[in-house]
């Protein structure tokens, strides 16, 4: 990897689930049972229909709550409350990530297709609180999801991100076309690499990969 590639970078932008904290930890299969049993409830739907709707509305609209609001028109507050009221035991703090991201020049940002107040949950339970300049979710975006356009576009105006001078991580390869195309540097992050013209690098392990760029 060229170091000198992020050498114009002066902000560094990162997902949170499964990029700031390792897959292995499988914190999202809590969730995905939470969104589950809310579409269960709120539709009136057995469990195998709602887990198909939310799969069906994960891969159509982005996430599972982008198809809820657009086909059955449900307030988002409840839903996002609940789906992310899980248990964060999983998860240890990881000094060593901590420091290289601290060493990052610049602003250190998330955006993240889950709530702002569970990120910060999430960070304080990697110790990685008190490194990052500002923290959006999907309620900055008006509850638009990655991989759209638009969402991209709500978050980085009322950030005032200049997007020529970034970089954002993201084990999602769909969300990185549109950073891609709006100019910014786009690291995949995820056990398996995905070859896509909207993808600059991918790397397995965050960490090693920011220690390089850090040195």
């Amino acid at each position: 990897m060229p170091k000198n590639a992020f050498s114009h970078v002066d902000a560094w932008v990162f997902d949170l689930d499964n990029t700031l904290y390792p897959p292995s930890a499988r914190l999202f299969d809590l969730i995905e049972v939470r969104m589950t049993a809310w579409v269960m409830t709120a539709l009136s739907i057995d469990q195998a229909s709602a887990d198909h709707l939310r799969k069906h509305y994960w891969h159509t609209y982005g996430t599972t709550l982008a198809g809820l609001m657009r086909e059955h028109n449900l307030d988002p507050d409840p839903y996002l409350h609940e789906v992310h009221d899980i248990s964060l035991a999983v998860l240890t703090p990881d000094p060593v990530l901590a420091d290289r991201i601290r060493a990052l020049p610049g602003r250190r940002i998330i955006y993240t297709n889950g709530t702002a107040p569970y990120a910060e949950r999430v960070i304080k339970a990697r110790g990685l609180d008190g490194l990052f300049d500002a923290i959006y979710g999907v309620e900055h975006a008006d509850f638009l999801p990655k991989p759209e356009r638009g969402a991209f576009d709500k978050v980085f105006a009322k950030d005032r991100l200049d997007t020529t001078k970034a970089v954002m991580f993201e084990d999602d390869a769909r969300n990185l076309a549109a950073p891609h195309a709006m100019g910014m540097g786009t690291v995949h992050v995820a056990p398996i690499a995905e070859a896509a013209d909207h993808i600059h690098f991918h790397t397995e392990d965050l960490s090693h990969f920011l220690g390089q760029i850090t040195g």
